[in-house]
């Protein structure tokens, strides 16, 4: 397995995602620039968190024109994994990799905290081999409300697409645990072919057992567990 994350100007959490994955998870991994057009031979590609271009006009909505957006959006249509993480997931949105789009975050305010999710599909890469409890992930975002339209939401459903839902630390998913008014309480979703994953909180933050939480790293090792 060989990790590429991409780096967009305003990106900010490149070496966050580059340190778990190599320090916490022993993966090989390469930065890639957003002007590149070249994947370097990764197998898996990952979008990061940040402000990509400042976040003008749409969070995402620039970055998704990036040169190396080709590359990945051909990698993903032909299988390739590919993740966004946070501002990773609106360029994924923007793009049209994952269905749904992120608004702002329903009092209108940015939010850096903990939340707890709890996994979704038991058919997704990225969740099928998780236990059914809440993780504890920070977020930290102004954009990251969730939404699709009526079709859109039965589709993903029907298909087993959403990722994690946002809950309470007893795992309820209820909406006092929301913390940005995403429909349904979705905080990630996954495409109809189940290479390409979309989640809003920072699954990289909470992998080291310095910061006192390693349940990201639950999260990212069923990457590397199942395509080891």
């Amino acid at each position: 397995m060989k990790f590429g994350v991409v780096v967009f100007p305003g990106s900010n959490c490149e070496d966050d995602t580059v340190f778990t994955l190599r320090h916490n998870l022993g993966q090989e991994i390469v930065k890639i620039w957003h002007k590149d057009h070249d994947l370097q031979g990764c197998d898996f590609i990952i979008l990061p968190g940040g402000f990509s271009y400042g976040d003008y006009l749409r969070s995402g909505a620039i970055a998704r024109f990036s040169p190396v957006m080709n590359e990945v959006i051909a990698h993903a249509n032909k299988g390739g994994y590919v993740m966004g993480i946070c501002n990773g997931f609106q360029i994924l949105a923007e793009a049209g990799l994952v269905p749904g789009v992120l608004l702002k975050n329903i009092e209108r305010k940015y939010i850096c905290r903990n939340v707890y999710l709890k996994p979704q599909s038991s058919s997704a890469l990225l969740t099928a081999g998780l236990d059914q409890r809440a993780y504890k992930i920070p977020i930290a975002h102004g954009d990251g409300r969730y939404f699709a339209d009526e079709d859109t939401l039965k589709q993903i459903n029907d298909n087993n697409q959403v990722l994690f839902r946002y809950c309470d630390e007893a795992g309820n998913i209820v909406a006092e645990a929301n913390p940005n008014g995403s429909i349904e309480n979705i905080a990630g979703v996954t495409n109809a072919g189940k290479n390409v994953f979309g989640m809003m909180p920072h699954p990289e933050r909470a992998s080291d057992e310095a910061l006192g939480n390693i349940d990201g790293r639950f999260i990212l090792e069923q990457v590397t567990q199942v395509l080891a």
